[in-house]
């Protein structure tokens, strides 16, 4: 049973894209920002430094994203937004420390952030930290999370996976089947994987 209650690797890489999902759902939002005395004034505000990102990283230019993306976190250290945008290009290039400090500052920005929440939530649970705070934070996430419900869902099935608790995973993967739209195929293809690795798992406890 030991194998099996680590997570899966095919588990980690679709966390990564949930999220890539959650902050595409989250890079539009605005953050107001006013030049401290003596600065020099940016030509772009941070939510404009998040949509060039934005454009950078889906090109592939993912240096030039990240500049954008620190750009963003300096002209407005309380833009949840930006901390998560920078922290999703981190961990999608696998660098979870930085990730996980970002997701962090997001939190620290916006203390029930649902999209940082569970972000954090999913860098804990690649690193192999603590189970207990992982599901601490996508629980926290799940009240405001609206369209974001069943990336978290996700997240906390993989999270009760690797505790052992079958049940729960499979409950999870219910609720975030009834909350995926239809016209997200990608999101319910992923939702069926996790729901396999559960069965699998619990086949062979």
């Amino acid at each position: 049973m030991g194998a099996i209650n680590s997570a899966p690797a095919a588990a980690v890489k679709r966390s990564a894209r949930s999220a890539l999902l959650t902050a595409l759902a989250c890079l539009l939002a605005a953050c107001a920002h006013a030049p401290r005395l003596g600065e020099a004034a940016d030509a772009l505000s941070p939510a404009e430094h998040l949509r060039l990102g934005a454009s950078y990283e889906a090109q592939g230019m993912r240096s030039d994203a990240a500049g954008q993306y620190e750009a963003a976190v300096r002209a407005s250290p309380s833009c949840a937004e930006c901390w998560l945008a920078l922290g999703n290009l981190s961990f999608t290039e696998e660098r979870l420390t930085d990730a996980e400090a970002s997701y962090r500052k997001a939190l620290e920005a916006s203390p029930h952030h649902p999209g940082a929440a569970n972000n954090l939530a999913m860098v804990t649970l690649a690193r192999n930290g603590s189970l207990p705070e992982a599901e601490a934070l996508a629980l926290s996430a799940l009240p405001n999370a609206g369209v974001l419900r069943p990336y978290v869902l996700d997240t906390l099935a993989n999270i009760y996976l690797r505790q052992g608790r079958y049940a729960d995973a499979s409950a999870a993967i219910d609720q975030a089947e009834e909350a995926a739209p239809a016209y997200e195929p990608g999101m319910r293809a992923q939702l069926i994987e996790t729901r396999k690795l559960i069965n699998a798992a619990a086949a062979a406890k």
